[in-house]
């Protein structure tokens, strides 16, 4: 019986921007139009023998969809070619709407939800509120509630347009 011939570092890279491009496929459950890479919580992915080790950090301690996400990237892989998928969470570095990707900030204004307003890296600083409206772009906004649709958002609303909308929170 022969070894299997040792994988090229040509093929290590091929397998591993294979890793990304399927992890770019799997989509946030409480935010359908972004996938995980946008909401910035990829921290690592590391080809092992047999399959994958990806680094999980969540949005915040406590939040709900970090055990789906998990499962949802576990499920991407597997059936995308990776044997064994494993699924670390990170703490360190906590997780920042600053990580939220360009890409995937404009994809939560197109779908309706105002992106955070600006990066925050500090728990002293405030959670700031909507630049403007994702709906007609109008600056005079009020806040309805802390709390949105989830604990990450706040309900907004439009002054000019009078329409609601969640405001992804800085975090």
């Amino acid at each position: 019986m022969s070894l299997p011939a040792a994988e090229s570092p040509a093929e290590r890279d091929t397998r591993l921007a294979h890793a990304w491009n399927v992890l770019g496929l799997v989509m946030d459950p409480e935010i359908p139009v972004l996938s995980v890479l946008d909401l910035g919580v990829i921290h690592f992915v590391e080809l092992t023998e047999n399959g994958v080790r990806v680094g999980l950090t969540p949005t915040y301690s406590g939040c709900p969809a970090t055990r789906v996400i998990s499962q949802s990237v576990q499920q991407a892989l597997g059936a995308n070619g990776f044997a064994e998928v494993e699924v670390k969470e990170v703490l360190s570095p906590p997780w920042s709407s600053a990580d939220i990707t360009e890409a995937g900030r404009a994809k939560l204004e197109a779908f309706g939800i105002a992106p955070p307003s600006r990066p925050v890296r500090s728990l002293g600083e405030l959670a700031g509120r909507p630049r403007r409206c994702p709906h007609c772009h109008g600056t005079d906004t009020e806040c309805l509630s802390e709390y949105g649709s989830t604990p990450c958002k706040a309900l907004y609303r439009c002054r000019t347009c009078r329409e609601p909308f969640d405001y992804f929170k800085c975090l």
